[in-house]
């Protein structure tokens, strides 16, 4: 029998509106008014469910009553969680340094291949780039700025193990990531902490019934961006503009091209040949699988998961590139003793993971081994094929054209196929392969409450390996004769390892009830032997290789199959590492906190004196809502804490194993004459390396003020981080007496600052009983700047010749500017008639032509450069800083929406104020080398381009091949990251053996809104391994791709 219940449901201040009453057990309910009001239909004996956003859920039993009035509590359930910390978790309301937790779940829905491109819209302060577009590529990633010279990734801590690579992890494998990005919360990491510090914690297993998962998707990839390249026929006509700006007569094409195939061209019938859309992949094929089984006793929980990825390149097309991934975890943990009070006296577990990697890639490192690049700037007037379907080669290169100067040599020697160049060399035949095992042991002893001595014992194992094959090839220009008469093979293998292990003792107890203190105490050791490996190489006389699927070699190979093989190694560096470590959590009635944190650190990399080294950090926190006097403000602030910390970490990741001793190098460069004996020399050894005793930690000291605030009953979140980072005794090559044999020496020499502000906005809320929705939004602004370097130039210099042969360096890390900015020439536009030229002349060249850099030929079309220090005369002392690749500001959004099954959420990602050089354009006048069709924004005459100067073989080894600002572009972009949409089937009918049964669809990288005309203006890649602060250059870089995905979820 049913009877109508009327009542009112309110919180402390007034009524609540949109709270959602249902009855139990049925789909009958209904939802407040304005006025927090409600009418409901229900049976006798009912009970109603209340709730809404930011209250805990309350259960009214109603008996004979017909009216109710409900009172609803505040819950703020996120304070109460826990973040992990290093070697231990904290409730997130207790802790005093500046931290970032991003769930599992937050991870997956994204669909990345690697963890690190999940983590790119969700982290203030944490800027990741990718590296490049190709599959298995990895990111470019920075804390707070870049503190060192060095590499600035962070330090991974995996299931409690440091120093892992988190590019061996499958997303679907995450449980939960959390950032210390403050010194005062990385300190007890020490030494290994200067870049800030990323906690990666594995699926665990849990109490209760097996649940078992499935994750799948399968997508389709492509270039969203290509650059507009001229056709034939365009670029004859811009070739034959470049001779009549230079006083020359037409090219006659009819002797390098056959009279049909240039008919064609002519009349337009026949495009030409687009190199890079030969490359292009279209619809690349990219899946994933991942299978994952929970469960476990009030005992024993375990946790397994299998996982395989694979992804093909949007580039390659005839030459692979993909990239494949397996991976296989195993988490279990037992109670080995439990007491009669069910306190866990012995637990075990263990964390195991497995991963495999495979690769074929496109060579992209840098501007001269680079396939995009080569397609960019390929002739379009070349063939693909010849008339009978093959290859057009170097042969047909010769042949090509009629009359006396016929062959494309005969226009320029550097002309080739660029497609049969590479389908001959190691872009199309290369596999790298990888394994890597990480084993985590672990032991807790638990002998009265809250007291815990844990021992951990962690084991790490990489290998790799990698195989290229170069056939006999006849269409190798860089010979005496076009041809390499003899196939190669290089083989090249390494294998590294490290075992460490940790014991800590951790203590939690009360004083006077309200004063609670968290004590921990702990010492490490570890050995690493870091990569060391050797390298094969064979060469075939016979070509009995054949192709890149018999092309192997052993050490006895070469000899048995009449060829010649040589192999080399690398040093095995043996390096150890000690530490001990404490932490003091102290909170008074969970109001007002104190952290204070001391690790040292002893590594045998450096000399003795400079081995140890001691990082200290204190913290502290005032939760002011918790204040009597601030409960006026409790109808709209739930939860107001203010921190600040300081701390100092430590970077020993820059520094190799014994860099501070001598080296000597044995080799044919060290040959010595006896005796005066001028006709023999004895082989012998030379230093090739400088000691320096004086070596020591490079160390980072920041300070932190920070908020952390909720509002409307958890509805409204808001973070925010002001923080101060000064990295200290970087190690820098500074110059050194030439009288020592050596033109630099490594010293702790540098300085670098970053200062900058963090802010995260987050909103939750719902309408109706159906409908939920949330945004989060955020902003990091980073101010870079090198204050100190302890040389006579007060700079180093990098990148050399990345723009074109001879030009110079083009990267600088000084003092006063940021790291990594471009060096090079200001320009004022271009000199459109001979009036600007006299006025150019009187006010940058102090009335003499001759001091121009072009010099007395100066004319129209030539560019204006800037006499910057003002001396009358353009010389390599008016270069001056043209922009940094470093983001003054990023930013993250995601929005996300469910409705009954359905979910939807969009996530983007902006980084704004960085600058890029764009190398492969090149603007060359040079007859090689092909154009974009921004060919036609160059100067032609008056008033046609005030940036781009004329194409012309006069003075054009100043105008196009000097660095200036005319290559520098702004790359800022705002990328829309993922869009989701989803419906979960289990809702269907009931009784189904799912808990879920999603299916959806999404798409990545959906558009990207930026100036920059390359086709893609996220540029992270380092192109030199010795100088990895020297990026932001796009020497023809691999894009990302806009990828489709359709998925499905499965729990049961």
């Amino acid at each position: 029998q049913s009877k109508k219940v009327t009542g009112q449901v309110v919180e402390s201040e007034g009524p609540v509106m949109g709270a959602t009453v249902m009855e139990e057990g049925t789909n009958n309910g209904t939802v407040t008014d304005l006025d927090g009001n409600l009418v409901l239909e229900v049976q006798r004996g009912a009970t109603l469910i209340v709730s809404d956003v930011g209250y805990k859920t309350r259960e009214i039993k109603v008996s004979g009553q017909s009216q109710v009035e409900i009172t609803m509590a505040s819950e703020n359930k996120n304070l109460d969680e826990v973040v992990v910390v290093g070697y231990g978790v904290q409730k997130k309301k207790l802790v005093t340094g500046a931290t970032l937790e991003v769930k599992g779940d937050d991870i997956s829905r994204l669909n990345t291949t690697q963890v690190l491109g999940a983590l790119q819209s969700q982290s203030p302060g944490v800027n990741i780039q990718a590296a490049s577009g190709q599959p298995g590529d990895g990111f470019k990633i920075s804390i707070r700025g870049a503190g060192t010279n060095g590499n600035t990734a962070p330090l991974y801590v995996i299931d409690g193990v440091a120093g892992g690579d988190i590019s061996n992890l499958n997303p679907a494998d995450i449980e939960r990531i959390d950032v210390l990005k403050d010194a005062a919360s990385a300190a007890i990491y020490g030494s290994a902490a200067a870049n800030g510090v990323i906690l990666v914690t594995t699926k665990q297993g849990h109490q209760g019934k097996i649940q078992t998962s499935y994750d799948a998707y399968i997508g389709w990839q492509n270039v969203y961006k290509m650059p507009q390249l001229l056709t034939a026929k365009q670029y004859m006509d811009v070739e034959d503009r470049v001779r009549f700006n230079s006083g020359e007569e037409p090219w006659n094409w009819s002797n390098y091209i056959d009279a049909d195939l240039l008919k064609s061209y002519q009349d337009g019938t026949n495009s030409g040949t687009n190199w890079l859309e030969l490359l292009r992949n279209k619809n690349a094929l990219t899946t994933s699988h991942a299978f994952n089984v929970t469960g476990g006793s009030d005992r024993s929980t375990f946790s397994t998961g299998v996982g395989y990825q694979y992804q093909d390149g949007i580039f390659g097309n005839m030459a692979k590139s993909d990239y494949r991934r397996f991976t296989l975890r195993l988490n279990s943990e037992h109670v080995l003793y439990r007491n009669a009070e069910g306190l866990d006296v012995i637990k075990f577990g263990e964390n195991i993971y497995f991963s495999h990697k495979q690769n074929q890639g496109l060579q992209i490192g840098n501007q001269y081994a680079n396939e995009i690049s080569n397609m960019l700037r390929a002739n379009p007037c070349v063939p693909l094929y010849d008339a009978e379907g093959n290859y057009f080669n170097w042969h047909d290169i010769q042949a090509s054209g009629t009359g006396s100067t016929k062959g494309w040599q005969n226009y320029n020697s550097y002309t080739k196929n660029p497609i049969y160049t590479m389908m001959n060399n190691q872009s199309a035949n290369n596999k790298s392969k990888n394994f890597n095992l990480s084993a985590v042991g672990y032991f807790e002893i638990q002998p009265i409450k809250n007291l815990v001595y844990r021992g951990q014992f962690n084991y790490n194992q990489s290998s790799w390996s990698y195989r290229t094959y170069l056939g006999k090839f006849d269409a190798n220009e860089t010979n005496a004769d076009g041809f390499r008469r003899i196939d190669q093979v290089t083989q090249q293998e390494g294998l590294g390892w490290g075992w460490s292990t940790t014991h800590t003792l951790n203590y939690k107890f009360n004083i006077v009830r309200r004063n609670h203190f968290d004590i921990l105490g702990g010492t490490e050791y570890g050995e690493s032997k870091p990569d060391f490996g050797e390298s094969m190489i064979g060469i075939s006389h016979n070509s009995i290789y054949g192709d890149f699927s018999h092309a192997y070699l052993s050490l006895t190979s070469a000899s048995e199959r009449n060829g010649d093989a040589t192999v080399t190694g690398t040093p095995y560096d043996d390096t150890r590492n000690l530490s001990y470590f404490g932490r003091i959590n102290y909170d008074y009635n969970e109001t007002y906190m104190l952290t204070v944190i001391f690790r040292a650190d002893g590594s045998s990399s450096f000399a003795p004196g400079h081995r140890w080294g001691y990082f200290p950090s204190f913290s502290g926190g005032w939760v002011i809502t918790n204040e009597k006097w601030m409960q006026p403000t409790t109808p709209w602030l739930d939860y107001l804490k203010v921190r600040a910390s300081w701390g100092q970490n430590g970077n020993r990741n820059n520094v190799d194993a014994f860099a501070y001793q001598a080296t000597f190098a044995y080799d044919d460069f060290s040959n010595y004459s006896f005796n005066n004996d001028k006709k023999s020399y004895t082989a012998g050894a030379s230093p090739s390396r400088l000691a320096n005793e004086n070596l020591k930690w490079e160390t980072s000291e920041q300070s932190d003020f920070g908020i952390d605030a909720r509002f409307l009953h958890g509805r409204l979140g808001l973070t925010f981080d002001w923080y101060n980072k000064e990295t200290k005794d970087l190690l820098l090559r500074v110059p050194v007496a030439p009288t020592t044999g050596f033109s630099t020496e490594l010293k702790n020499a540098g300085t670098v600052r970053n200062r900058g502000i963090e802010l995260a906005l987050s909103w939750h809320d719902k309408i109706g009983s159906d409908f939920t929705y949330g945004a989060n939004w955020n902003i990091a602004v980073n101010h870079n700047k090198v204050t100190k370097v302890n040389s006579s130039q007060k700079y180093n210099e990098g990148g050399l010749d990345l723009l074109a042969q001879n030009t110079g360096y083009l990267s600088r890390f000084e003092e006063g500017h940021a790291i990594g900015y471009f060096y090079g020439y200001k320009t004022a536009g271009v000199i459109q008639n001979q009036t600007d030229l006299a006025q150019y002349v009187k006010d940058d060249c102090g009335g003499n032509a001759a001091n121009s850099l072009q010099g007395a030929g100066l004319k129209p079309g030539d560019l204006k450069f800037v006499d910057t220090n003002g001396d009358g005369k353009i010389t390599v002392d008016d270069k001056t800083d043209l922009g940094n690749p470093n983001p003054d500001v990023t930013m993250g959004l995601s929005l996300n929406a469910a409705y009954k099954g359905f979910d939807f959420s969009v996530s983007g990602y902006a980084a704004l104020g960085q600058q890029v050089a764009r190398s492969w354009r090149k603007f060359t006048d040079g007859e090689a080398e092909n154009y974009t069709t921004e060919v036609y924004s160059y100067w032609n005459g008056e008033g046609t381009s005030n940036r781009y100067p004329l194409l012309a073989r006069m003075n054009t080894g100043v105008n196009w091949q000097s660095i200036s600002d005319i290559y520098i572009d702004n790359s800022g972009y705002f990328r829309l990251q993922n869009m989701t949409l989803g419906y979960d089937f289990k809702k269907l009918w009931r009784n189904n053996p799912f808990s879920q049964l999603r299916l959806y669809v999404s798409v990545q990288n959906l558009f990207t809104i930026t100036n920059y005309k390359g086709m893609d203006p996220e540029n992270g890649i380092a192109l030199n391994s010795n100088e990895p602060w020297v990026t932001g250059v796009d020497v023809g870089n691999y894009p990302q791709a806009r990828t489709w995905l359709i998925g499905v979820n499965v729990k049961f």
